[in-house]
Protein backbone atom coordinates (compact mmCIF):
# COMPACT_ATOMS: atom_id res chain seq x y z
CA UNK A 1 0.00 0.00 0.00
CA UNK A 2 1.41 3.35 -1.11
CA UNK A 3 1.79 5.82 2.25
CA UNK A 4 -0.85 8.94 2.05
CA UNK A 5 0.17 12.69 2.08
CA UNK A 6 -3.81 13.49 2.01
CA UNK A 7 -6.36 11.68 3.98
CA UNK A 8 -9.58 13.72 3.93
CA UNK A 9 -12.41 11.75 5.35
CA UNK A 10 -16.56 12.95 5.47
CA UNK A 11 -15.44 16.57 4.94
CA UNK A 12 -18.83 19.28 4.77
CA UNK A 13 -19.24 22.19 4.07
CA UNK A 14 -22.19 24.60 3.79
CA UNK A 15 -22.73 28.34 2.92
CA UNK A 16 -26.15 29.09 3.80
CA UNK A 17 -28.57 27.00 1.55
CA UNK A 18 -25.80 25.50 -0.91
CA UNK A 19 -24.30 22.45 0.22
CA UNK A 20 -20.41 22.74 -1.00
CA UNK A 21 -18.86 19.72 0.03
CA UNK A 22 -21.27 16.96 0.57
CA UNK A 23 -19.52 13.99 3.13
CA UNK A 24 -16.19 14.23 0.57
CA UNK A 25 -13.86 11.42 1.02
CA UNK A 26 -10.32 11.20 -0.40
CA UNK A 27 -7.03 9.96 -0.42
CA UNK A 28 -3.52 11.22 -2.06
CA UNK A 29 -0.75 8.68 -2.38
CA UNK A 30 2.52 10.61 -1.13
CA UNK A 31 5.06 11.42 -4.54
CA UNK A 32 2.16 11.61 -7.05
CA UNK A 33 0.32 13.64 -9.51
CA UNK A 34 -3.79 13.94 -8.23
CA UNK A 35 -5.78 15.71 -10.88
CA UNK A 36 -9.26 16.79 -9.63
CA UNK A 37 -11.66 17.61 -11.91
CA UNK A 38 -15.73 18.75 -12.33
CA UNK A 39 -18.14 20.91 -13.47
CA UNK A 40 -18.64 24.44 -12.36
CA UNK A 41 -19.84 23.79 -8.64
CA UNK A 42 -19.17 20.89 -8.17
CA UNK A 43 -17.14 21.84 -5.48
CA UNK A 44 -13.17 21.24 -6.47
CA UNK A 45 -12.12 24.95 -5.03
CA UNK A 46 -14.05 24.90 -1.89
CA UNK A 47 -12.51 21.54 -0.68
CA UNK A 48 -9.32 22.25 -1.66
CA UNK A 49 -9.58 25.92 0.30
CA UNK A 50 -10.56 23.65 2.71
CA UNK A 51 -7.20 21.63 2.61
CA UNK A 52 -5.26 25.12 2.57
CA UNK A 53 -7.23 26.86 5.30
CA UNK A 54 -9.29 29.68 3.51
CA UNK A 55 -12.25 27.49 4.99
CA UNK A 56 -13.52 25.28 7.82
CA UNK A 57 -15.15 22.04 6.96
CA UNK A 58 -18.74 22.04 9.16
CA UNK A 59 -17.44 18.45 9.64
CA UNK A 60 -14.85 15.78 8.85
CA UNK A 61 -11.67 15.26 9.46
CA UNK A 62 -8.17 15.95 7.40
CA UNK A 63 -4.47 14.18 8.04
CA UNK A 64 -1.32 14.79 6.63
CA UNK A 65 1.44 12.00 6.17
CA UNK A 66 -1.01 9.89 8.43
CA UNK A 67 -1.16 12.42 10.94
CA UNK A 68 -4.41 14.20 12.46
CA UNK A 69 -4.13 18.03 12.10
CA UNK A 70 -6.47 20.85 12.40
CA UNK A 71 -5.79 23.58 9.48
CA UNK A 72 -7.22 26.55 10.85
CA UNK A 73 -5.90 29.49 8.00
CA UNK A 74 -3.14 29.28 5.46
CA UNK A 75 -0.40 29.84 8.14
CA UNK A 76 -1.16 26.29 9.38
CA UNK A 77 -1.35 24.69 6.03
CA UNK A 78 2.31 26.09 4.80
CA UNK A 79 3.62 24.81 8.54
CA UNK A 80 2.34 21.58 7.50
CA UNK A 81 4.37 21.72 3.98
CA UNK A 82 1.36 22.59 1.78
CA UNK A 83 1.36 25.21 -0.82
CA UNK A 84 -1.16 27.07 -3.44
CA UNK A 85 -0.14 28.29 -6.70
CA UNK A 86 -3.59 30.35 -7.62
CA UNK A 87 -4.77 30.90 -11.45
CA UNK A 88 -4.05 34.53 -10.54
CA UNK A 89 -0.75 34.76 -9.62
CA UNK A 90 -0.27 36.84 -6.32
CA UNK A 91 2.74 38.65 -6.77
CA UNK A 92 4.58 42.35 -6.68
CA UNK A 93 5.01 43.33 -10.31
CA UNK A 94 7.82 45.60 -9.35
CA UNK A 95 9.71 43.25 -7.36
CA UNK A 96 12.12 41.59 -8.51
CA UNK A 97 11.82 37.23 -8.13
CA UNK A 98 13.94 37.00 -5.25
CA UNK A 99 12.12 39.87 -3.47
CA UNK A 100 8.70 37.88 -4.12
CA UNK A 101 9.68 34.35 -3.03
CA UNK A 102 11.44 36.06 0.51
CA UNK A 103 7.88 38.63 0.49
CA UNK A 104 6.52 37.37 4.18
CA UNK A 105 9.20 35.20 5.02
CA UNK A 106 12.39 37.66 4.83
CA UNK A 107 14.31 36.03 7.93
CA UNK A 108 14.38 38.39 10.46
CA UNK A 109 15.00 42.68 10.90
CA UNK A 110 18.85 41.68 9.13
CA UNK A 111 17.27 41.88 5.11
CA UNK A 112 20.62 41.53 3.47
CA UNK A 113 21.46 37.86 5.67
CA UNK A 114 17.93 36.47 4.43
CA UNK A 115 18.33 37.74 0.95
CA UNK A 116 21.67 36.17 1.03
CA UNK A 117 20.31 32.87 2.62
CA UNK A 118 17.59 33.19 0.04
CA UNK A 119 19.61 33.47 -3.15
CA UNK A 120 21.45 30.07 -2.13
CA UNK A 121 18.48 28.01 -1.31
CA UNK A 122 17.04 29.55 -4.35
CA UNK A 123 19.82 28.27 -6.46
CA UNK A 124 19.31 25.15 -5.05
CA UNK A 125 16.17 24.94 -5.94
CA UNK A 126 16.04 26.23 -9.48
CA UNK A 127 18.68 23.37 -10.21
CA UNK A 128 16.82 20.56 -8.68
CA UNK A 129 13.48 21.19 -10.90
CA UNK A 130 14.88 22.89 -13.99
CA UNK A 131 13.23 25.90 -13.39
CA UNK A 132 15.15 28.38 -14.99
CA UNK A 133 14.41 31.66 -13.32
CA UNK A 134 16.78 34.78 -12.66
CA UNK A 135 15.85 36.05 -9.08
CA UNK A 136 17.12 39.27 -10.10
CA UNK A 137 14.38 39.84 -13.53
CA UNK A 138 11.81 42.47 -12.09
CA UNK A 139 8.50 39.86 -12.30
CA UNK A 140 6.46 42.38 -14.39
CA UNK A 141 8.49 42.07 -16.80
CA UNK A 142 8.34 38.16 -17.56
CA UNK A 143 5.49 36.38 -19.22
CA UNK A 144 3.14 34.18 -17.89
CA UNK A 145 4.73 30.77 -17.88
CA UNK A 146 7.93 31.99 -15.98
CA UNK A 147 5.64 33.93 -13.20
CA UNK A 148 4.22 30.60 -12.26
CA UNK A 149 7.32 29.15 -12.04
CA UNK A 150 7.92 32.18 -9.24
CA UNK A 151 5.11 31.00 -7.64
CA UNK A 152 5.95 27.40 -7.65
CA UNK A 153 9.15 28.54 -6.28
CA UNK A 154 7.67 30.39 -3.59
CA UNK A 155 5.88 27.53 -2.46
CA UNK A 156 9.02 25.61 -2.35
CA UNK A 157 11.23 27.84 -0.30
CA UNK A 158 8.33 27.73 2.11
CA UNK A 159 9.01 24.08 2.36
CA UNK A 160 5.94 22.66 0.45
CA UNK A 161 5.64 18.90 -0.16
CA UNK A 162 2.62 18.97 -1.08
CA UNK A 163 1.79 21.64 -3.88
CA UNK A 164 -1.71 22.63 -5.09
CA UNK A 165 -2.11 24.09 -8.78
CA UNK A 166 -5.63 25.34 -9.49
CA UNK A 167 -6.17 25.50 -13.59
CA UNK A 168 -2.31 26.32 -14.12
CA UNK A 169 -2.32 26.16 -17.77
CA UNK A 170 -5.12 28.50 -18.19
CA UNK A 171 -2.92 31.77 -19.80
CA UNK A 172 0.11 29.18 -21.45
CA UNK A 173 0.91 28.16 -24.57
CA UNK A 174 1.79 24.59 -25.48
CA UNK A 175 5.21 25.00 -24.96
CA UNK A 176 4.95 26.37 -21.57
CA UNK A 177 2.68 23.71 -20.55
CA UNK A 178 4.68 21.25 -21.67
CA UNK A 179 7.61 22.67 -19.47
CA UNK A 180 5.41 23.08 -16.37
CA UNK A 181 4.68 19.21 -17.03
CA UNK A 182 8.34 18.48 -17.18
CA UNK A 183 8.37 20.61 -13.44
CA UNK A 184 5.52 18.54 -12.06
CA UNK A 185 7.27 15.38 -13.05
CA UNK A 186 10.77 16.55 -11.26
CA UNK A 187 8.81 17.09 -8.19
CA UNK A 188 7.52 13.81 -8.06
CA UNK A 189 10.36 12.57 -8.84
CA UNK A 190 11.63 14.28 -5.66
CA UNK A 191 8.77 12.78 -3.96
CA UNK A 192 6.59 15.87 -3.58
CA UNK A 193 2.86 15.54 -3.95
CA UNK A 194 1.31 17.28 -6.70
CA UNK A 195 -3.19 18.26 -6.91
CA UNK A 196 -3.87 19.69 -10.11
CA UNK A 197 -7.31 21.51 -10.35
CA UNK A 198 -8.06 21.12 -13.79
CA UNK A 199 -10.72 21.28 -16.43
CA UNK A 200 -8.87 20.10 -19.61
CA UNK A 201 -9.56 16.36 -19.82
CA UNK A 202 -6.06 15.96 -21.88
CA UNK A 203 -3.77 16.79 -19.53
CA UNK A 204 -5.71 15.12 -16.64
CA UNK A 205 -4.72 11.90 -19.38
CA UNK A 206 -1.04 13.08 -19.94
CA UNK A 207 0.10 13.98 -16.27
CA UNK A 208 -2.01 12.66 -13.43
CA UNK A 209 -1.76 9.44 -11.69
CA UNK A 210 -5.26 9.23 -10.39
CA UNK A 211 -7.82 11.14 -10.88
CA UNK A 212 -11.01 12.10 -8.07
CA UNK A 213 -13.57 12.83 -10.18
CA UNK A 214 -16.73 15.42 -8.05
CA UNK A 215 -20.13 15.99 -9.19
CA UNK A 216 -22.75 18.84 -7.34
CA UNK A 217 -20.73 18.58 -4.17
CA UNK A 218 -20.01 14.77 -3.91
CA UNK A 219 -16.93 12.59 -5.10
CA UNK A 220 -18.38 9.96 -7.99
CA UNK A 221 -15.43 8.62 -8.74
CA UNK A 222 -11.79 8.01 -7.54
CA UNK A 223 -9.74 6.19 -10.37
CA UNK A 224 -6.40 5.67 -11.58
CA UNK A 225 -5.98 7.19 -14.62
CA UNK A 226 -4.41 4.54 -16.57
CA UNK A 227 -7.65 3.16 -16.34
CA UNK A 228 -10.08 5.26 -17.51
CA UNK A 229 -10.20 7.50 -21.17
CA UNK A 230 -11.34 11.32 -21.54
CA UNK A 231 -14.66 9.90 -22.56
CA UNK A 232 -15.32 8.47 -19.09
CA UNK A 233 -14.03 11.09 -16.95
CA UNK A 234 -16.44 13.30 -19.19
CA UNK A 235 -19.41 10.86 -18.30
CA UNK A 236 -18.66 11.20 -14.82
CA UNK A 237 -18.50 14.80 -14.97
CA UNK A 238 -21.58 15.52 -15.95
CA UNK A 239 -23.38 12.13 -15.27
CA UNK A 240 -24.34 11.52 -18.85
CA UNK A 241 -22.52 10.74 -22.42
CA UNK A 242 -21.14 13.56 -23.43
CA UNK A 243 -20.39 13.69 -27.16
CA UNK A 244 -16.48 14.43 -26.72
CA UNK A 245 -15.53 15.71 -30.76
CA UNK A 246 -17.13 18.58 -32.64
CA UNK A 247 -18.83 17.72 -35.67
CA UNK A 248 -18.49 19.55 -38.87
CA UNK A 249 -18.58 18.76 -42.27
CA UNK A 250 -15.85 20.46 -44.74
CA UNK A 251 -17.74 23.44 -46.58
CA UNK A 252 -16.58 26.40 -48.92
CA UNK A 253 -16.79 29.34 -47.98
CA UNK A 254 -19.01 32.59 -49.32
CA UNK A 255 -18.07 36.17 -49.90
CA UNK A 256 -16.11 38.09 -47.48
CA UNK A 257 -18.38 39.72 -44.76
CA UNK A 258 -15.94 41.35 -42.69
CA UNK A 259 -12.61 42.64 -44.34
CA UNK A 260 -9.82 44.05 -41.83
CA UNK A 261 -7.23 46.51 -43.53
CA UNK A 262 -4.06 47.52 -41.95
CA UNK A 263 -5.63 47.54 -38.22
CA UNK A 264 -3.48 49.61 -35.68
CA UNK A 265 -4.55 50.62 -32.42
CA UNK A 266 -2.48 53.17 -30.09
CA UNK A 267 -3.52 53.60 -26.32
CA UNK A 268 -3.34 56.85 -24.52
CA UNK A 269 0.18 56.42 -23.60
CA UNK A 270 1.42 55.81 -26.86
CA UNK A 271 1.28 51.89 -26.98
CA UNK A 272 0.72 50.14 -29.87
CA UNK A 273 -2.20 47.50 -29.26
CA UNK A 274 -2.84 46.53 -32.67
CA UNK A 275 -0.21 46.88 -35.38
CA UNK A 276 -1.08 46.32 -38.72
CA UNK A 277 -3.74 43.74 -38.78
CA UNK A 278 -5.23 41.95 -42.20
CA UNK A 279 -7.48 39.44 -42.36
CA UNK A 280 -11.38 38.40 -43.46
CA UNK A 281 -14.42 36.22 -42.58
CA UNK A 282 -16.40 35.18 -45.15
CA UNK A 283 -19.71 33.55 -45.17
CA UNK A 284 -20.41 30.42 -43.69
CA UNK A 285 -16.66 29.86 -41.98
CA UNK A 286 -15.09 30.17 -38.55
CA UNK A 287 -12.05 32.18 -38.39
CA UNK A 288 -10.42 31.30 -34.65
CA UNK A 289 -7.64 33.95 -33.27
CA UNK A 290 -5.56 31.84 -31.32
CA UNK A 291 -3.00 33.29 -28.67
CA UNK A 292 -1.89 33.47 -25.16
CA UNK A 293 -4.35 35.82 -23.19
CA UNK A 294 -2.96 39.74 -23.75
CA UNK A 295 -1.74 39.63 -26.70
CA UNK A 296 -4.47 41.87 -28.50
CA UNK A 297 -7.57 39.81 -29.20
CA UNK A 298 -9.36 41.56 -26.11
CA UNK A 299 -8.55 44.97 -27.87
CA UNK A 300 -9.65 44.15 -31.48
CA UNK A 301 -12.61 42.36 -30.67
CA UNK A 302 -13.60 45.92 -28.65
CA UNK A 303 -12.56 47.53 -31.67
CA UNK A 304 -14.80 45.31 -33.29
CA UNK A 305 -17.22 45.66 -31.88
CA UNK A 306 -17.57 49.45 -31.96
CA UNK A 307 -16.45 49.79 -28.27
CA UNK A 308 -12.86 51.60 -29.28
CA UNK A 309 -12.22 53.00 -32.25
CA UNK A 310 -9.01 52.17 -34.18
CA UNK A 311 -6.30 54.78 -34.66
CA UNK A 312 -5.66 53.70 -38.31
CA UNK A 313 -6.77 50.88 -40.69
CA UNK A 314 -10.17 49.97 -42.04
CA UNK A 315 -13.13 47.77 -41.17
CA UNK A 316 -15.36 46.63 -43.92
CA UNK A 317 -18.66 45.15 -43.16
CA UNK A 318 -20.21 43.68 -46.14
CA UNK A 319 -18.39 45.86 -48.29
CA UNK A 320 -19.61 49.01 -46.03
CA UNK A 321 -16.61 50.96 -44.43
CA UNK A 322 -17.92 51.22 -40.54
CA UNK A 323 -14.32 51.92 -39.22
CA UNK A 324 -15.71 55.20 -37.39
CA UNK A 325 -19.43 55.12 -37.83
CA UNK A 326 -21.35 57.54 -36.80
CA UNK A 327 -25.09 57.61 -35.89
CA UNK A 328 -27.55 59.09 -32.98
CA UNK A 329 -27.00 56.12 -31.48
CA UNK A 330 -23.57 54.55 -29.79
CA UNK A 331 -21.52 52.94 -32.29
CA UNK A 332 -21.93 49.13 -30.83
CA UNK A 333 -25.88 49.37 -31.00
CA UNK A 334 -25.51 50.94 -34.64
CA UNK A 335 -23.46 47.97 -35.47
CA UNK A 336 -25.85 45.44 -33.95
CA UNK A 337 -28.43 46.92 -36.07
CA UNK A 338 -26.15 46.28 -38.78
CA UNK A 339 -26.40 42.52 -38.60
CA UNK A 340 -23.29 42.17 -36.61
CA UNK A 341 -23.99 40.55 -33.07
CA UNK A 342 -21.21 40.38 -30.10
CA UNK A 343 -20.70 37.79 -27.12
CA UNK A 344 -18.24 39.38 -25.01
CA UNK A 345 -14.73 37.80 -23.34
CA UNK A 346 -15.83 38.92 -19.89
CA UNK A 347 -19.64 38.32 -19.71
CA UNK A 348 -19.78 39.53 -16.10
CA UNK A 349 -18.59 42.81 -16.97
CA UNK A 350 -19.68 43.61 -20.63
CA UNK A 351 -22.35 41.08 -20.90
CA UNK A 352 -24.69 40.80 -18.51
CA UNK A 353 -25.73 43.08 -15.67
CA UNK A 354 -25.80 40.34 -12.41
CA UNK A 355 -28.86 42.41 -10.35
CA UNK A 356 -30.82 42.07 -13.61
CA UNK A 357 -33.31 39.43 -14.02
CA UNK A 358 -32.95 37.04 -16.94
CA UNK A 359 -35.53 38.08 -19.30
CA UNK A 360 -34.07 41.97 -18.59
CA UNK A 361 -30.62 40.79 -19.86
CA UNK A 362 -32.18 39.19 -22.83
CA UNK A 363 -32.91 42.48 -24.44
CA UNK A 364 -29.30 44.51 -23.52
CA UNK A 365 -27.88 45.93 -26.81
CA UNK A 366 -31.21 45.20 -28.03
CA UNK A 367 -33.22 47.89 -25.48
CA UNK A 368 -34.20 50.29 -28.02
CA UNK A 369 -36.22 47.73 -30.73
CA UNK A 370 -39.61 49.25 -30.76
CA UNK A 371 -40.90 45.71 -30.81
CA UNK A 372 -40.17 45.10 -27.11
CA UNK A 373 -41.95 48.03 -26.20
CA UNK A 374 -45.58 49.27 -25.73
CA UNK A 375 -47.05 52.38 -25.50
CA UNK A 376 -43.13 54.08 -24.27
CA UNK A 377 -42.70 51.56 -21.60
CA UNK A 378 -41.31 47.86 -22.17
CA UNK A 379 -43.81 45.13 -22.70
CA UNK A 380 -42.92 43.30 -19.72
CA UNK A 381 -45.07 39.85 -21.06
CA UNK A 382 -43.34 40.42 -24.18
CA UNK A 383 -40.01 40.61 -22.90
CA UNK A 384 -41.13 37.07 -20.71
CA UNK A 385 -42.03 35.26 -23.26
CA UNK A 386 -38.71 35.96 -25.27
CA UNK A 387 -36.46 34.89 -22.30
CA UNK A 388 -39.03 31.50 -22.01
CA UNK A 389 -37.88 31.03 -25.90
CA UNK A 390 -34.21 31.39 -24.88
CA UNK A 391 -34.41 29.03 -21.95
CA UNK A 392 -36.25 26.60 -23.93
CA UNK A 393 -33.98 26.59 -26.97
CA UNK A 394 -30.36 27.31 -25.15
CA UNK A 395 -31.62 25.14 -22.20
CA UNK A 396 -31.45 27.45 -19.23
CA UNK A 397 -31.54 26.37 -15.95
CA UNK A 398 -33.15 27.21 -13.84
CA UNK A 399 -35.74 27.86 -16.10
CA UNK A 400 -36.79 31.15 -14.74
CA UNK A 401 -37.57 33.98 -16.50
CA UNK A 402 -37.93 36.23 -13.36
CA UNK A 403 -34.61 34.89 -11.81
CA UNK A 404 -31.34 37.21 -11.07
CA UNK A 405 -28.87 35.89 -13.74
CA UNK A 406 -26.01 36.51 -11.37
CA UNK A 407 -28.00 33.26 -9.68
CA UNK A 408 -27.13 31.33 -12.63
CA UNK A 409 -23.78 29.33 -13.09
CA UNK A 410 -21.01 30.42 -15.13
CA UNK A 411 -22.13 28.21 -17.99
CA UNK A 412 -25.76 29.36 -17.77
CA UNK A 413 -25.31 32.43 -17.11
CA UNK A 414 -22.78 32.47 -21.04
CA UNK A 415 -25.89 30.86 -22.55
CA UNK A 416 -28.08 33.71 -21.56
CA UNK A 417 -25.61 35.90 -23.59
CA UNK A 418 -25.17 33.73 -26.60
CA UNK A 419 -29.15 33.18 -27.25
CA UNK A 420 -29.54 36.80 -27.12
CA UNK A 421 -26.55 37.69 -29.42
CA UNK A 422 -27.72 34.63 -31.94
CA UNK A 423 -31.71 35.63 -31.33
CA UNK A 424 -30.91 38.84 -33.68
CA UNK A 425 -29.85 36.12 -36.59
CA UNK A 426 -26.53 38.19 -37.54
CA UNK A 427 -24.62 37.97 -40.35
CA UNK A 428 -21.25 38.37 -38.78
CA UNK A 429 -20.91 37.01 -34.87
CA UNK A 430 -17.58 38.05 -33.07
CA UNK A 431 -17.40 35.61 -30.38
CA UNK A 432 -15.02 35.65 -27.46
CA UNK A 433 -13.69 33.27 -24.93
CA UNK A 434 -16.82 31.27 -25.79
CA UNK A 435 -16.85 28.49 -22.91
CA UNK A 436 -14.25 30.58 -20.64
CA UNK A 437 -15.16 29.22 -16.67
CA UNK A 438 -17.71 26.61 -18.49
CA UNK A 439 -18.26 23.08 -17.82
CA UNK A 440 -18.16 20.29 -20.26
CA UNK A 441 -21.78 19.91 -20.59
CA UNK A 442 -21.95 23.70 -21.57
CA UNK A 443 -19.01 23.13 -23.70
CA UNK A 444 -20.91 20.83 -25.81
CA UNK A 445 -23.74 22.31 -26.09
CA UNK A 446 -22.21 26.25 -26.84
CA UNK A 447 -19.98 23.87 -29.52
CA UNK A 448 -22.82 22.34 -31.33
CA UNK A 449 -24.70 25.82 -31.57
CA UNK A 450 -21.89 27.75 -33.44
CA UNK A 451 -21.23 25.00 -35.99
CA UNK A 452 -24.94 25.00 -36.98
CA UNK A 453 -24.84 28.99 -37.27
CA UNK A 454 -21.69 28.31 -39.39
CA UNK A 455 -23.44 25.72 -41.54
CA UNK A 456 -26.45 28.18 -41.90
CA UNK A 457 -23.78 30.74 -43.79
CA UNK A 458 -22.93 32.99 -41.10
CA UNK A 459 -19.52 34.48 -40.46
CA UNK A 460 -18.12 33.88 -37.09
CA UNK A 461 -15.18 35.54 -35.29
CA UNK A 462 -14.15 33.44 -32.60
CA UNK A 463 -11.28 34.49 -30.07
CA UNK A 464 -10.18 31.60 -27.66
CA UNK A 465 -6.96 30.81 -25.58
CA UNK A 466 -7.93 26.98 -25.84
CA UNK A 467 -6.23 25.50 -28.84
CA UNK A 468 -8.50 22.25 -28.61
CA UNK A 469 -11.62 24.57 -28.95
CA UNK A 470 -9.77 26.95 -31.85
CA UNK A 471 -8.53 23.42 -33.46
CA UNK A 472 -12.00 22.09 -33.33
CA UNK A 473 -14.54 25.01 -34.50
CA UNK A 474 -12.16 26.84 -36.95
CA UNK A 475 -11.74 26.42 -40.93
CA UNK A 476 -9.07 28.83 -40.67
CA UNK A 477 -6.84 29.94 -37.68
CA UNK A 478 -5.00 32.98 -37.28
CA UNK A 479 -2.59 33.87 -34.46
CA UNK A 480 -1.46 36.90 -32.47
CA UNK A 481 1.32 38.01 -30.58
CA UNK A 482 2.35 41.04 -29.11
CA UNK A 483 -0.28 42.94 -31.28
CA UNK A 484 0.38 41.47 -34.50
CA UNK A 485 -0.69 38.70 -36.65
CA UNK A 486 2.41 36.39 -36.44
CA UNK A 487 0.44 33.05 -38.66
CA UNK A 488 -2.51 32.31 -40.74
CA UNK A 489 -3.17 28.53 -41.79
CA UNK A 490 -6.45 25.89 -42.80
CA UNK A 491 -7.52 24.40 -39.27
CA UNK A 492 -6.75 21.49 -41.11
CA UNK A 493 -3.21 21.85 -41.02
CA UNK A 494 -2.69 23.78 -37.56
CA UNK A 495 -1.47 21.74 -34.60
CA UNK A 496 -0.69 22.73 -31.40
CA UNK A 497 3.07 22.53 -31.98
CA UNK A 498 2.91 24.99 -35.24
CA UNK A 499 0.19 27.50 -33.21
CA UNK A 500 2.27 27.52 -30.09
CA UNK A 501 5.28 28.72 -31.88
CA UNK A 502 3.41 31.58 -33.76
CA UNK A 503 2.08 32.18 -30.16
CA UNK A 504 5.60 32.77 -28.80
CA UNK A 505 5.94 35.40 -31.73
CA UNK A 506 8.54 33.01 -33.54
Amino acid sequence: MAEMAIELRGIDKRFGAVHANRDVTLTIAKGSIHGIIGENGAGKSTLMSILYGYYQADSGSIAINGKPVRIRNSHDAIALGIGMVHQHFMLVDNFTVLENIILGAEGGFVLKGGMDQARAHLSKLNQDYSLDVNPDAIVGELGVGLQQRVEILKALYRGADILILDEPTAVLTPQEADHLFRILQALKAQGKTVILITHKLREVMDVTDAVTVMRAGAVVGNVQTADVSKEILADLMVGRKVNMQVEKQVRAAGAPVLQVRDLSLVDNRGVKLLDKLNFEVRAGEVVGIAGVSGNGQSELMEVLAGMTEASEGVILYKGQDISRLKGKLPRPALLRQMGIGHVPEDRSREGLIKSFSNFENGILGYHRDPALQGKGLYHRVKLVERMQSFIQQFDIRPADPLLRVGQLSGGNQQKVVLAREIHSNPDLLLVGQPTRGVDIGAIEFIHKRLIQLRDEGKAILLVSVELDEILALSDRVVVMAGGKITGEMPASEATPTSLGLLMGGH
